[in-house]
């Protein structure tokens, strides 16, 4: 347990961190290569991991396996984690951080009407509860930084999207998550890189400067700055961030449950705000802590369903095994009886 533990809190430090160490980058790089340098990473350092579990279910990929982790790819590190990318660039770290912890939120939003999965009252009374914090930080009355918002908040639902993309894909094509996590980086690292040396090829790029809002992503560096010079930046976003925070989150969760793992992202919106204005002396104002205080209820209202759940799941399983231990003697026993009514039908005819 006590492993399981520090697991969690170092997936919890990198994870809180995140948003810190991506914002003071920023300035060194493009946010989109900066995404595609932070996954690439992050995939590689998944990648024995991932192919020791493959190799223990004696699995190869198929082309199918790849059409999954392309679609996975698209979702999470194009679309989403863009959107995550940008919204720090214009945003405070703080609330881009509290926003994309909403995602779960999201996820249990799609698991009902992609999956159909019932929602129990704890879950409901958890989506109502954040909702409300979202709005509280939101400040529809007075917004500072709209398109801030708006990127984290799409950014937030994507990421739910993708999650329960990835749990229908995994689920189907019987991988864990760090083989999900792992290929669905690299495979979304490849794409964005076919994305960008697109923005290099002269009339599309000339097409794209001229757009004041497209201008930035016309042709767009991939090996710029990546030196000596900022390796302790890169080494801390690719390496701990990205693809050790993953890491032992999946290897948490292997040695707990979902559940307990899942304390990463409950504590998050908590510690970022904390951390970011210790760091980088952002300045949280009252309505964000207000949110962040109803998020973090909705967050603990979350968990402890997900606990309940985990627990009559656990109970269910014992009663089923039980009863099917109890089942095998009174078979048993009705086959040994038929045996000797038979044995006396006879015995009774041959007198």
């Amino acid at each position: 347990m006590r492993k399981t533990m520090l697991y969690i809190a170092f997936s919890t430090l990198m994870f809180s961190s995140m948003e810190i160490a991506l914002k003071s980058a920023g300035g060194a790089f493009n946010p989109i290569q900066l995404n595609l340098i932070r996954f690439f990473i992050g995939g590689v350092i998944l990648l024995p991991i991932a192919l020791r579990a493959l190799h223990k279910q004696s699995r190869r990929l198929t082309r199918s396996d790849w059409a999954l982790f392309f679609l996975t790819g698209l979702v999470c590190v194009i679309i989403s984690m863009t959107l995550y990318q940008l919204a720090i660039t214009v945003d405070e770290a703080s609330t881009v951080a509290v926003l994309f912890s909403c995602n779960p939120v999201f996820a249990l939003i799609f698991s009902y009407f992609i999956l159909h999965e019932r929602l129990g009252r704890a879950n409901l009374i958890a989506v109502v509860v954040s909702i409300i914090g979202l709005v509280v930080i939101v400040n529809p009355t007075h917004l500072s930084n709209p398109v801030g918002l708006v990127l984290a908040i799409g950014s937030a639902l994507t990421f739910g999207l993708y999650s329960i993309v990835s749990r229908w894909g995994s689920v189907r094509h019987h991988f864990n998550g760090i083989v999900m996590t792992c290929f669905t980086f690299l495979a979304g690292s490849f794409e964005l890189l076919v994305i960008m040396l697109l923005t290099h090829v002269p009339a599309i790029a000339g097409g794209m400067r001229q757009v004041s809002w497209l201008q930035q992503f016309a042709a767009m560096p991939i090996l710029k700055n990546v030196s000596l010079q900022y390796f302790w930046i890169l080494f801390f976003i690719g390496v701990c961030v990205t693809g050790g925070g993953f890491a032992f989150y999946f290897l948490a969760m292997e040695r707990s449950d979902v559940s307990t793992a899942s304390l990463v992202f409950f504590i998050k919106p908590g510690l970022a705000p904390i951390l970011a204005a210790l760091l980088i002396h952002e300045r949280i104002l009252a309505p964000t802590i207000i949110g962040i205080v109803i998020i973090l209820m909705g967050s603990v209202i979350t968990f402890m369903g997900n606990r309940v759940k985990a627990r009559e799941s656990a109970l269910a399983e014992e009663d089923a095994s039980d009863f099917q231990e109890d089942d095998a003697p009174v078979s048993v026993a009705q086959q040994a009886a038929a045996e000797l009514a038979a044995r006396h039908t006879e015995s009774s005819s041959t007198d």
